[in-house]
């Protein structure tokens, strides 16, 4: 619906435009054809939606691409767009705490063959072996001994530069998702409250309107002081119910604002986490390639299929694509308007 305040008190006509969140430039005014409102969040109408370049244009950044909700397949209710970023790093978490479990499991197996090696060196089979061949055997057997021991090396360096490191990175993880799941469903929550404070005021100004056109018409067709007087007060009603729209549209406006701008800051803290974290298992993953070369430099060529996979990891890629494959919407909300 669209007002202006008359000099008279009452409401009706033009709109009034609050600056929309996010913007860069004058918000042009909006109205109930040019905006739609979903889930209590106010968007452009697609019909005649203003451009909207990219908060970080050329980059797909999670603050460009997670304003809107999706259907939860697990239920007929919707997760935000937040709630998907949110999912994401705890996958993550999981998936480098399966990583330090998978390393443990090579650690098990290094040591195993070390105690096997080093229990083999020790049998005495064929050590009657006599002259240079007798020698030479029992060189065999002592390298046995030395290879068990550069396997040891190469566990204890596995667990203590690759396993613990995966396992201490951002030992209060959770709790620190905990903290922005939180705040982000909190300003949302006031979000869908100052909405239906808009939905009702709305309501309430309609109700007053109708009264107001009502006493109107009684005076039409019956002038008296009382209608007069009762017109009187139903446009003071209309004029307060008008102000209280006014007050709940800025107060919704004020709250998607808020919402908007700590959507980017933690949406982009998130990014960065997501960078540190794939930056660091590549980095103990290339610590990890360095040992096993250290260990059996005549098996190298095992490695090299990793290391050039690992020199190909790049987490702006990973986004892009993961991005694409899961984003729920890139238009950015606006201010509701009246």
């Amino acid at each position: 619906m669209e007002m202006t305040l008359f000099s008279d008190g009452g409401f009706d006509g033009a709109s009034f435009s609050p600056q929309s969140p996010g913007s860069t430039s004058p918000t042009r005014k909006q109205n109930k054809e040019t905006t739609v409102t979903i889930n209590c969040v106010t968007f452009p109408s697609l019909a005649c939606m203003p451009e909207q370049q990219l908060l970080k244009p050329n980059e797909w950044s999670y603050c460009d691409f997670f304003w809107t909700d999706k259907k939860d397949p697990q239920s007929n209710g919707c997760i935000t767009g937040f709630e998907v970023l949110l999912q994401k790093q705890l996958k993550g978490k999981q998936m480098q705490k399966e990583m330090a479990e998978f390393i443990r499991e090579r650690i098990k197996i290094e040591e195993e063959y070390a105690k096997n090696l080093s229990k083999l060196s020790q049998i005495p089979l064929a050590s009657q072996e006599e002259g240079t061949l007798g020698e030479a055997w029992a060189q065999l057997k002592r390298s046995l001994a030395d290879e068990a021991e550069v396997h040891l090396k190469f566990s204890s360096k596995l667990q203590s530069e690759v396993e613990k490191p995966f396992l201490a990175f951002r030992e209060n993880f959770k709790k620190d998702m905990k903290r922005f799941d939180h705040h982000i469903a909190d300003l949302r929550k006031q979000l869908v409250g100052r909405y239906a404070a808009v939905e009702k005021a709305h309501k309430a100004l309609a109700d007053r309107q109708k009264e107001l056109d009502l006493k109107t018409q009684q005076l039409e067709i019956k002038l008296s002081n009382k209608i007069e007087e009762d017109i009187k007060k139903a446009r003071r009603k209309s004029t307060q119910a008008g102000d209280d729209l006014m007050r709940c549209v800025d107060l919704y406006n004020q709250s998607q604002s808020k919402w908007f701008e700590e959507m980017v800051t933690t949406s982009l803290e998130l990014e960065r986490l997501e960078v540190e974290r794939v930056e660091m298992i590549r980095q103990h993953l290339c610590q990890y390639t360095t040992l096993r070369h250290e260990t059996d430099m005549f098996n190298q060529s095992t490695m090299e299929p990793v290391d050039q996979l690992l020199q190909c990891v790049d987490p702006a890629k990973d986004r892009e694509r993961w991005v694409r494959e899961n984003m729920t919407g890139e238009i950015r909300p606006v201010d509701i308007e009246i």
